[in-house]
């Protein structure tokens, strides 16, 4: 792997944990919206399935 994909890779991994908390932190506030981790989990599997596509090429 060049240096180039694993910046992108570090890249991808840090927004995901961004997104992660950020969707935590929403079902924190609003407790009728489940559990949040179970919410931010969801959050990053969605995340997965579209940059999957995109790292593999």
């Amino acid at each position: 792997m060049s240096t180039l994909h694993l910046l992108v890779a570090l890249l991808l991994v840090l927004v995901g944990a961004i997104v992660f908390g950020g969707l935590v932190y929403l079902a924190h506030r609003h407790p009728a919206s489940r559990e949040p981790l179970l919410v931010g989990l969801a959050g990053m599997a969605v995340l997965a399935a579209l940059v999957t596509p995109i790292v593999t090429r």
